[in-house]
């Protein structure tokens, strides 16, 4: 019945003329097939049938986004999305749909409407999950430098060819999965694991990741929360473990208006090296972070961060710091694009020779990506997005600075 009665004021309150598009296709058209979308909702909402309701929604969802493929601009279509995701348990993609609403000029109403949405997606998320994988080219796998010579005392000495970067092209795989169990009206106890994978032909540069975390959150008021987890974490290299890590990390996010979010996370890790035990000692990061809907086709976000690293050996002590700016915007024609760029700034410790004349090390890194899809592409709800990373190190060290460009083809969930 709430969802019904939610579903009418979302009729009285928002005007037929925000169905007006920037890209407009036949008018009839699409007030046709906006009205097959808002028909298999509401028979969606009226039937005790779920394997029959599951297709309803389905075809809604079809509907909708197909209009929003042709003109993303459309903030009631975007709404009724998002009501049919809310419907249907889409938790993830009706928030993101509401709050893109929220960025667009709609009425008080509804605003709040849409405030209790996502109130009550929030205090009812309980599973979620993330599955993904991508085909992955990169001239540079391994990161490292192709200098060949290296000069000691002015001599020089040619390095080995196997010790230059090499190209390939692999495939990776990553899957996270949590449960919140409910301790009471704004408490919930956390349990999850993150694993992933990336594979090259041979073994050398192939990597394993997998962690487990653990413990409370608080909901705090209407637009804020918080979790305190524990963390395990172990990773391999080359098909032989790496180090094990445990510690905790703090997350906290809020809203801060209707198209602003902010969020931090601090965590704290002690790692043991399986073989290179001289790299072992805590690791500290903390990273704040925002985005800003800029309007219903519009996201950016951006982040700071800051680490550092006490490892036994005294050259690999260091402290980072780096931060990231990205903007994804959705077009006509079903197209979404995005870029980002990220510069880190680390510095060492101790006396850092051969690699330099003594000094301590210091690295700038600096990274773009840029990415796209067509969101008319779809199978299942994902579609293939492409990707591109290109990065640059330059350092005073010798042998640790470098050049790469990479690119993934995806599977990605999007609406």
């Amino acid at each position: 019945m709430r969802c019904f009665l939610a579903t009418l004021a979302f009729l009285l309150c928002l005007p037929a003329a925000t169905l007006a598009a920037t890209h407009e296709p036949d008018p009839v058209d699409l007030e046709a097939q906006f009205q097959r979308g808002m028909a298999a909702v509401g028979e969606a909402i009226a039937t005790p049938d779920s394997d029959r309701r599951d297709v309803l929604l389905d075809e809604a969802i079809a509907a909708f986004h197909g209009m929003l493929v042709a003109n993303p601009g459309l903030v009631r279509v975007r709404l009724e999305l998002a009501h049919a995701f809310f419907l249907k348990g889409e938790d993830s993609l009706a928030r993101q749909h509401f709050e893109d609403v929220l960025a667009g000029e709609v009425p008080d109403a509804v605003r709040a409407n849409v405030n209790r949405f996502l109130a009550e997606i929030r205090a009812r998320r309980r599973w979620s999950f993330n599955l993904g994988f991508a085909l992955a080219p990169d001239t540079n796998i391994g990161a490292t430098s192709d200098e060949r010579i290296i000069y000691i005392f002015g001599l020089p000495f040619e390095r080995d060819a196997e010790e230059l970067s090499t190209s390939g092209v692999g495939l990776s795989a990553w899957l996270s999965g949590e449960y919140q169990y409910p301790l009471g009206e704004r408490r919930r106890l956390r349990a999850g694991a993150d694993v992933s994978r990336r594979d090259y032909a041979g073994s050398r540069f192939d990597q394993t990741f997998v962690s487990v975390h653990g413990g409370p959150r608080w909901l705090v008021g209407a637009n804020a929360e918080a979790s305190m987890l524990a963390s395990v974490q172990r990773r391999w290299i080359g098909g032989g473990q790496f180090y094990d890590a445990h510690g905790a990390r703090l997350e906290a996010a809020r809203r801060v208006s209707r198209q602003v979010t902010t969020f931090t996370r601090a965590s704290y890790h002690h790692r043991s090296y399986r073989t290179e035990t001289q790299l072992n000692g805590p690791v500290a990061d903390v990273i704040l972070g925002g985005a800003w809907i800029v309007g219903p086709t519009i996201r950016a976000d951006g982040a700071l961060g800051w680490g550092r690293e006490r490892t036994e050996l005294e050259r690999w002590r260091h402290e980072r710091k780096w931060l990231r700016l990205g903007v994804s915007v959705s077009l006509p024609l079903g197209f979404t694009v995005g870029g980002s760029g990220e510069i880190r700034w680390t510095d060492y410790e101790g006396n850092w020779y051969p690699h330099t004349q003594g000094e301590p090390r210091e690295d700038r890194t600096r990274s773009l990506r840029l990415s796209v899809y067509n969101r008319a592409f779809a199978w299942r709800g994902f579609s293939p997005r492409l990707s591109l990373v290109h990065e640059v190190r330059e350092t005073n060290a010798q042998l640790y600075d470098y050049q790469r460009t990479g690119g993934e083809l995806s599977l990605v969930r999007v609406f």
